[in-house]
Protein backbone atom coordinates (compact mmCIF):
# COMPACT_ATOMS: atom_id res chain seq x y z
CA UNK A 1 0.00 0.00 0.00
CA UNK A 2 1.14 3.51 -0.69
CA UNK A 3 2.02 5.65 2.30
CA UNK A 4 -0.49 8.25 3.39
CA UNK A 5 0.31 11.96 3.44
CA UNK A 6 2.53 11.74 6.46
CA UNK A 7 2.97 15.20 7.90
CA UNK A 8 0.91 15.77 11.00
CA UNK A 9 -1.12 18.97 11.03
CA UNK A 10 -0.61 19.45 14.77
CA UNK A 11 3.13 19.07 15.32
CA UNK A 12 6.04 20.75 17.07
CA UNK A 13 9.42 20.44 15.38
CA UNK A 14 7.98 17.86 12.99
CA UNK A 15 6.84 15.61 15.86
CA UNK A 16 3.08 14.95 16.11
CA UNK A 17 1.69 16.24 19.40
CA UNK A 18 -0.87 13.41 19.48
CA UNK A 19 1.84 10.81 20.00
CA UNK A 20 3.07 12.71 23.06
CA UNK A 21 -0.33 13.19 24.71
CA UNK A 22 -1.64 9.67 24.07
CA UNK A 23 1.02 8.04 26.24
CA UNK A 24 -0.36 9.58 29.44
CA UNK A 25 -3.87 8.07 29.36
CA UNK A 26 -2.41 4.69 28.36
CA UNK A 27 -0.23 4.67 31.47
CA UNK A 28 -2.89 6.18 33.76
CA UNK A 29 -5.69 3.79 32.72
CA UNK A 30 -3.37 0.78 32.95
CA UNK A 31 -2.23 1.83 36.42
CA UNK A 32 -5.89 2.36 37.39
CA UNK A 33 -6.50 -1.31 36.66
CA UNK A 34 -3.50 -2.26 38.81
CA UNK A 35 -4.56 -0.03 41.71
CA UNK A 36 -8.11 -1.42 41.48
CA UNK A 37 -6.69 -4.92 41.78
CA UNK A 38 -4.54 -3.77 44.73
CA UNK A 39 -7.65 -2.38 46.45
CA UNK A 40 -9.63 -5.56 45.75
CA UNK A 41 -6.86 -7.66 47.32
CA UNK A 42 -6.00 -5.39 50.31
CA UNK A 43 -9.14 -3.30 51.10
CA UNK A 44 -6.81 -0.31 51.63
CA UNK A 45 -8.63 2.94 50.67
CA UNK A 46 -5.34 4.47 49.53
CA UNK A 47 -5.62 2.35 46.35
CA UNK A 48 -9.10 3.68 45.63
CA UNK A 49 -7.77 7.23 45.93
CA UNK A 50 -4.89 6.40 43.59
CA UNK A 51 -7.37 4.99 41.08
CA UNK A 52 -9.50 8.13 41.21
CA UNK A 53 -6.52 10.43 40.62
CA UNK A 54 -5.15 8.23 37.84
CA UNK A 55 -8.54 8.28 36.11
CA UNK A 56 -8.66 12.06 36.38
CA UNK A 57 -5.15 12.54 34.95
CA UNK A 58 -5.85 10.03 32.17
CA UNK A 59 -9.09 11.79 31.25
CA UNK A 60 -7.41 15.21 31.06
CA UNK A 61 -4.57 14.04 28.83
CA UNK A 62 -6.89 11.71 26.91
CA UNK A 63 -9.17 14.63 26.08
CA UNK A 64 -6.17 16.62 24.85
CA UNK A 65 -5.01 13.66 22.74
CA UNK A 66 -8.47 13.17 21.23
CA UNK A 67 -8.80 16.88 20.40
CA UNK A 68 -5.40 16.96 18.68
CA UNK A 69 -6.07 13.62 16.96
CA UNK A 70 -9.46 14.73 15.66
CA UNK A 71 -7.92 17.92 14.24
CA UNK A 72 -5.37 15.82 12.37
CA UNK A 73 -8.09 13.38 11.29
CA UNK A 74 -10.39 16.16 10.05
CA UNK A 75 -7.69 17.99 8.06
CA UNK A 76 -6.05 14.97 6.37
CA UNK A 77 -8.35 13.43 3.72
CA UNK A 78 -5.90 10.57 3.09
CA UNK A 79 -6.09 9.52 6.74
CA UNK A 80 -9.91 9.73 6.75
CA UNK A 81 -9.92 7.35 3.78
CA UNK A 82 -8.20 4.68 5.88
CA UNK A 83 -10.51 2.22 7.69
CA UNK A 84 -8.09 1.69 10.62
CA UNK A 85 -8.08 5.47 11.18
CA UNK A 86 -11.85 5.51 11.65
CA UNK A 87 -11.69 2.55 14.03
CA UNK A 88 -8.84 4.22 15.92
CA UNK A 89 -10.77 7.47 16.35
CA UNK A 90 -13.95 5.68 17.43
CA UNK A 91 -11.98 3.43 19.77
CA UNK A 92 -10.24 6.43 21.35
CA UNK A 93 -13.56 8.11 22.07
CA UNK A 94 -14.95 4.83 23.47
CA UNK A 95 -11.93 4.55 25.80
CA UNK A 96 -12.57 8.07 27.11
CA UNK A 97 -16.29 7.39 27.63
CA UNK A 98 -15.48 4.16 29.50
CA UNK A 99 -12.91 5.98 31.63
CA UNK A 100 -15.41 8.76 32.40
CA UNK A 101 -18.01 6.18 33.48
CA UNK A 102 -15.32 4.47 35.53
CA UNK A 103 -14.45 7.78 37.18
CA UNK A 104 -18.10 8.26 38.15
CA UNK A 105 -18.21 4.74 39.61
CA UNK A 106 -14.97 5.40 41.51
CA UNK A 107 -16.55 8.50 43.07
CA UNK A 108 -18.49 6.17 45.39
CA UNK A 109 -17.34 5.01 48.78
CA UNK A 110 -15.09 2.07 49.50
CA UNK A 111 -15.79 -1.43 48.28
CA UNK A 112 -18.77 -0.59 46.04
CA UNK A 113 -16.68 1.99 44.16
CA UNK A 114 -14.28 -0.68 42.99
CA UNK A 115 -15.91 -4.11 43.20
CA UNK A 116 -17.37 -5.22 40.90
CA UNK A 117 -18.11 -2.34 38.47
CA UNK A 118 -15.02 -0.18 38.91
CA UNK A 119 -12.73 -3.15 38.39
CA UNK A 120 -14.83 -4.40 35.46
CA UNK A 121 -14.78 -0.98 33.76
CA UNK A 122 -11.01 -0.77 34.30
CA UNK A 123 -10.50 -4.13 32.58
CA UNK A 124 -12.78 -3.20 29.66
CA UNK A 125 -11.08 0.19 29.29
CA UNK A 126 -7.63 -1.39 29.11
CA UNK A 127 -8.77 -4.06 26.60
CA UNK A 128 -10.40 -1.46 24.31
CA UNK A 129 -7.33 0.75 24.71
CA UNK A 130 -5.02 -2.08 23.60
CA UNK A 131 -7.17 -2.75 20.51
CA UNK A 132 -7.31 0.96 19.69
CA UNK A 133 -3.55 1.31 20.11
CA UNK A 134 -3.01 -1.69 17.83
CA UNK A 135 -5.11 0.01 15.13
CA UNK A 136 -3.21 3.28 15.57
CA UNK A 137 0.14 1.56 15.27
CA UNK A 138 -1.01 -0.29 12.15
CA UNK A 139 -1.58 3.10 10.53
CA UNK A 140 2.02 4.05 11.29
CA UNK A 141 3.62 0.78 10.17
CA UNK A 142 1.40 -0.08 7.20
CA UNK A 143 0.56 3.39 5.89
CA UNK A 144 3.32 5.63 7.30
CA UNK A 145 0.87 7.98 9.04
CA UNK A 146 2.70 10.52 11.18
CA UNK A 147 6.12 9.49 9.84
CA UNK A 148 8.45 12.11 8.37
CA UNK A 149 10.57 10.97 5.45
CA UNK A 150 13.82 12.92 5.28
CA UNK A 151 15.73 13.09 2.00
Amino acid sequence: MAPLETRSTVAVGGQPIYSTFVQFPVVCFTLTLLTDIAYWRTFNLMWQNFSSWLLFAGLVFGALAVIVGIIDFAVRPAIRASRPAWLHVIGSVVVLVLALLNSLVHAGDGWTAIVPWGLTLSVITVVVMIITDWLGRSMVYRHGAGVSHHA
